[in-house]
């Protein structure tokens, strides 16, 4: 007993330091490269330390001021356009009893259900046909349709989790439809529905493939900077522009997981 009570907390402490180790190493190794002057084989640690490359991937000839400016109106635009669609649809979804409403719903998952690298190579074939190839509409559209699944789905699950009772009050009292709705429903869903646009922010601004056949290299975004710089052999920079990438996505999950409450992951899917 007396083993097993001291192996325990050991076995425990040990699988911790293990998924820390999974978790963090690899972020850890992003930071020394971000900061790296010098690191050369055999070494297994950076000989020179600085901040020269942050200079460098700042200038105005580099590019990273345009890519980061694109990567931000692109996203934004993707988030307007994927919640104008996605309000109404969830929505619809919440509130009316539809046919095939299951249906409809799988319908949306369709883009995350097939390989990314397939579905862009023909809309980058279509929209070179309606001339959006290299264009910030084409780039938007194309980073929009993955944003749908997660506006859709958490729309449709924040309407169902709002009280209805408190909708049916306002339309007893004279209210119009679309009162009710703007008055009551919508201010209730905003917290939901503002997880669903951070969602979309965030798988806009880490969208390469998409960017890459339909925007490159009239479009240039911070994942097509990092690729090219891996590429080159310019591990810094790559590195560097990854925790660029890095801290919005770790604030935003912060202010997702505030949100998000239970009640509406519980009706996700439903």
């Amino acid at each position: 007993m007396t083993i097993a009570r001291i192996a325990s907390p050991l076995v425990l402490g040990a699988l911790l330091g293990l998924v820390a180790f999974i978790v963090f190493g690899p972020l850890l190794n992003l930071a020394m490269w971000a900061f790296a002057e010098q690191w050369f084989y055999p070494n297994r640690l950076p000989t020179g330390w600085g901040f020269s490359f942050w200079e460098r991937v700042f200038r105005p000839r580099a590019g990273a001021w345009t890519s980061l400016f694109n990567t931000v109106l692109v996203a934004c635009a993707a988030v307007a356009l994927s919640m104008a669609l996605a309000i109404p649809a969830g929505y619809a979804l919440a509130r009316q009893a539809l046919p095939a409403r299951s249906v409809i719903m799988l319908l949306f998952l369709l883009p995350q259900a097939f390989p990314n690298l397939p579905i862009f190579v023909n809309i980058a074939a279509i929209f070179y046909q309606w001339g959006l190839n290299g264009t910030l509409v084409g780039v938007v559209l194309v980073h929009a349709l993955p944003g749908l699944v997660y506006a859709v789905w958490i729309a449709t699950a924040t309407f169902s989790a709002v009280d209805r009772s408190l909708e049916e009050a306002a339309r007893n009292l004279g209210a119009s439809p679309l009162r009710s709705f703007t008055d009551i429903t919508l201010p209730q869903a905003l917290p939901g529905l503002l997880a669903a646009s951070i969602f979309v922010f965030l798988d806009s601004i880490d969208e390469f493939t998409g960017t890459f056949f339909v925007g490159a290299p009239e479009i240039t975004t911070l994942p097509l900077l990092m690729f090219n710089a891996s590429m080159g052999g310019n591990y810094q920079v790559a590195a560097i522009t990854a925790l660029i990438l890095l801290i919005p996505s770790v604030g935003f999950m912060l202010v997702i997981e505030r949100f998000l409450k239970a009640d509406v992951l519980s009706r996700v899917g439903r």
